[in-house]
């Protein structure tokens, strides 16, 4: 008995048109300099009135108040989550109410660092590697041990924002600046409400 011939592989067809690859990793401090890849639908991508430098500057700025942002939104539903006791519904409510103003600045910090041509980090270990607020693995019920957390975490991150504002204006990039500015002065109000409700002698 004959056996048949395998046909022959045809040959792996060009993802795109331009014969450049379809994705390629970010390079620079951070991995956030997208405006130099050989990728393709990249040639206009650049750092506009940036400089390299000044862009590393901001880029790592973008990426660790990204990574701190989305970190923070995920503490906060962590707690939402596994609040209970007397002030359960206070702060099972009050949580939601801080990450609707937290929320939005996640898509407004990625897309700024897209606009000065970079790439901003997704996946969770580089969340994690970022970011300087840690996000709870274990259950804590108690309400002031969560609100004691956050509001240290608060502190932390309003006088990042607060430092990075100034930073970023250095670098001759003054709009980033006012995002940060408008940050920590959210950041600063959901803290002073969190603090006030740690004079409550029932949450002892």
């Amino acid at each position: 008995m004959t056996s048949k011939s395998k046909p022959a592989k045809k040959s792996a067809s060009k993802a795109t048109s331009d014969g450049k690859a379809v994705a390629a990793k970010a390079s620079g401090k951070g991995g956030a300099d997208a405006a130099h890849l050989n990728a393709t639908n990249n040639a206009l991508v650049d750092h506009n009135y940036l400089t390299e430098a000044e862009f590393g500057t901001v880029a790592e700025t973008l990426q660790r108040n990204l990574a701190t942002t989305i970190s923070l939104y995920l503490k906060f539903k962590k707690y939402h989550w596994d609040i209970r006791g007397r002030f359960f519904r206070d702060l099972h409510l009050a949580y939601d109410e801080f990450i609707d103003e937290i929320f939005p600045g996640i898509d407004e910090q990625a897309e700024r660092l897209v606009a000065l041509g970079g790439s901003p980090i997704a996946a969770p270990a580089d969340i994690e590697r970022f970011s300087v607020v840690k996000v709870p693995t274990e259950t804590v019920r108690d309400a002031r041990t969560q609100v004691e957390d956050l509001v240290a975490d608060l502190s932390r991150v309003g006088r990042g924002f607060r430092d990075d504002s100034q930073t970023v204006d250095d670098a001759n990039d003054p709009a980033t600046a006012d995002m940060y500015n408008g940050y920590a002065a959210t950041v600063d109000k959901i803290r002073w409400m969190l603090q006030a409700m740690m004079d409550d002698d029932r949450m002892n």
